[in-house]
């Protein structure tokens, strides 16, 4: 997959049209990952203004300036929201007694803290890459809605639906969802996800995503799979194949599994790939990660380099993972 250069994308005339709001919820280590995430979109559409919202509790000097950098390579703003616990009052209850990490109410603030900025805004994670246009997103009218999804993968729908107990037949993977948010305000959305999570007696194995199933169930206007196409690196490992599958029409390629497209260690297509687009971001001088960093990278290294044919190899990564396992 070939990647345009700065110059390249630049060269594209504007289209015309209004920003689109695209917001990112971050910590120090997603930056790098982010940054390929966004060189991805600004690459597959050339002539579209983005605004690009980050919203983290604390943020490097260094990725501030990185970010802001963003300016001036390309037709794109950028708006970082360091979010201060204090101001949001409303969630104290569920701040003050919640067992789960913050990184959860993040997302959830994304309306209350973009509102007056933009009347709707698209989440997306940062293990994404984008392959196509996202003019139908764009262009799309979503004045009567709360939020726009995509559905999860069939696998996971159905034992999903069955052990939240949700009356409709749908769940939708919590990567990518487009937010009107003034509807979702209105309908006091955040505040009945955050009550959900404390009082469900079901077992929220997803978090913040089981939360808004549960409180979306039959309320939300479900789009193709292609916004948000599951691809799990682990799968393609696990029987040495390290060439990118066929993605057809995908848009949002969501790299959801324990393995991620900067793990260069993997060996994966679509290591190059990230690379390729980092390259063309503020973040470029920044390494991919040559080798495995926690016991479950470690862990399933040894049993790639298994299945590989590598059983020297294999044991010496079974062996660092016992380590650093028993050094927890």
């Amino acid at each position: 997959m070939k990647v345009p250069t700065t110059q390249e994308i630049m060269a594209q005339p504007d289209n015309g049209k209004p920003s689109f709001h695209i917001a990112f919820c971050v910590d120090n280590n997603y930056f790098r990952a982010m940054g390929g995430t966004i060189a991805s979109i600004v690459a597959n559409n050339p002539g579209q203004h983005f605004t690009f919202h980050v919203l983290a509790f604390e943020v490097s000097d260094d990725h501030q300036r990185r970010l802001k950098q963003l300016e001036q390579m390309y037709r794109v703003k950028t708006a970082l929201h360091l979010l201060d616990l204090a101001s949001f009052t409303q969630f104290s209850h569920f701040l003050g007694h919640s067992h789960y990490s913050l990184s959860i109410f993040t997302r959830l603030v994304i309306p209350t803290v973009l509102r007056g900025v933009t009347d709707r805004v698209l989440y997306l994670d940062a293990d994404i890459l984008c392959f196509n246009r996202v003019d139908e997103l764009v262009d799309m009218d979503i004045s009567n809605d709360i939020a726009v999804v995509i559905p999860d993968a069939p696998v996971t729908l159905q034992r999903r639906v069955a052990a939240l107990g949700l009356k409709h037949n749908e769940y939708f993977n919590g990567g990518v969802f487009f937010i009107n948010i003034e509807n979702w305000l209105a309908e006091d959305i955040t505040a009945k996800t955050l009550d959900t999570l404390l009082t469900s007696k079901t077992d929220m194995r997803f978090n913040d995503q089981d939360a808004l199933n549960i409180v979306l169930n039959g309320r939300a206007r479900y789009l193709s799979p292609k916004w948000n196409y599951l691809y799990d690196l682990i799968h393609d490992l696990n029987v040495n194949k390290f060439a990118l599958k066929p993605v057809g029409k995908a848009i949002f390629v969501h790299f959801a599994g324990a393995v991620k497209p900067w793990a260069a260690w993997s060996r994966h297509e679509a290591c190059g790939l990230f690379r390729r687009y980092l390259d063309i971001s503020p973040w470029a001088d920044m390494p991919l990660d040559t080798e495995p960093r926690n016991t479950k990278e470690l862990r399933m290294q040894s049993r790639f380099m298994y299945r590989q044919g590598r059983p020297l190899e294999s044991l010496k990564w079974y062996i660092r993972y016992l380590r650093k396992r028993s050094a927890k």
